[in-house]
């Protein structure tokens, strides 16, 4: 599968995931108010993929700054992280990114630290790269042959500019000879596991199965799921993870009928400075994606409806955290800190 975010002669091209499956559509963005646009609309979307693009958007921001004064620049500079920090509230990882890019911005003249700019969002694109393989590498070993694995949202390639999280695991033991399939859910109401998740594992060759998101319970009761593996948008220091709509309840379904829980999630989606899931931002979307599919009206007119984007699993329902540095579980405090200050 091409690339679905890359730096390319001073411009980002990327694939525009609200046009899949049915078309795949690549655009070129060299303002960086369209790399605003792009995430907030979720033509880029999941907390990997959305830290890599603001990085480079913010590179291309800084590139058309035309001042040779540093003060002026980083004034500027300034107003575009600002722009990319009011896109989406949840992922971390586009935090992180702003703040990555804004200790990047050295050097001893403007053209510098232009160019330093640039190789700090390469940069943060590698680290992705890197850690989503090895995480899911070390993720794979959790699943054993034969295992059917539900996944909720999409947390590929597609979600992360790179390898993938939850699917990346699911790959990795595909690779080391492993038979599985996958249950997949719809992921309502902008549907990223029917429109992306089965488009992905199909890429790959892995036999996956879409069901709505209410079926879970039903599949988990008959016995025809042996682990549940998801992504995330930000984890607390005490374990609470913050992921698409629905993951909560999977997570309880899941603890009810002592399934595995996992959560695959690069270092980079950890948030040490919340010490409670209470304090992760919950991203409310317009209602009309509630009330409509793909601009066509599914619901009376006028009805109210809630669209809360993300909720909050506590870690007493998850079995375990995968991260590239290691595989954390219970106490999830102790861990969460030992992979901040390296002793994991």
């Amino acid at each position: 599968m091409a690339k679905a975010i890359e730096w390319s002669d001073g411009k980002i091209r990327i694939l525009d995931q609200s046009k899949l499956p049915e078309e795949q559509v690549f655009i070129n963005l060299d303002d960086y108010r369209d790399v605003v646009g792009a995430i907030r609309e979720m033509m880029v979307r999941g907390a990997p993929a959305i830290g890599v693009a603001a990085a480079y958007g913010i590179a291309l921001g800084a590139s058309s700054i035309e001042t040779k004064d540093k003060d002026k620049f980083v004034a500027r500079l300034n107003e575009v992280t600002q722009a990319f920090s009011a896109a989406r509230p949840t992922a971390v990882n586009l935090f992180q990114a702003i703040g990555r890019m804004k200790k990047a911005a050295r050097g001893d003249s403007v053209s510098d630290m232009k160019n330093s700019l640039i190789e700090e969002a390469k940069l943060i694109h590698e680290e992705e790269v890197t850690a989503t393989r090895e995480l899911s590498r070390l993720g794979a070993e959790l699943i054993k042959d034969g295992f059917t694995v539900l996944t909720h949202c999409n947390a590929g390639p597609l979600a992360t500019a790179s390898y993938g999280t939850a699917l990346g695991v699911i790959k990795a033991a595909k690779e080391q000879g492993k038979k599985l399939s996958v249950l997949a859910t719809e992921t309502r109401p902008l549907l990223q596991g029917a429109r992306l998740t089965t488009w992905e594992l199909m890429q790959e060759g892995i036999p996956v199965t879409l069901i709505t998101d209410s079926m879970a319970g039903h599949f988990m009761k008959q016995g025809d799921i042996d682990c549940v593996i998801v992504g995330a948008d930000r984890i607390a220091a005490n374990g609470y993870t913050a992921n698409k709509i629905g993951t909560y309840t999977l997570a309880v379904l899941a603890n009810a009928h002592g399934i595995p829980f996992y959560v695959a999630a690069p270092t980079s989606t950890i948030d040490l400075s919340l010490t409670s899931g209470y304090q992760i931002p919950i991203e409310e979307r317009s209602p009309d994606e509630v009330t409509h599919i793909r601009e066509v009206p599914i619901a009376p007119k006028g009805v109210r409806a809630a669209n809360p984007a993300f909720d909050v699993t506590p870690p007493s329902h998850i079995t375990a955290i995968i991260t590239e540095k290691g595989i954390i579980r219970a106490p999830y405090t102790e861990g969460l800190n030992a992979i901040a200050f390296g002793s994991l």
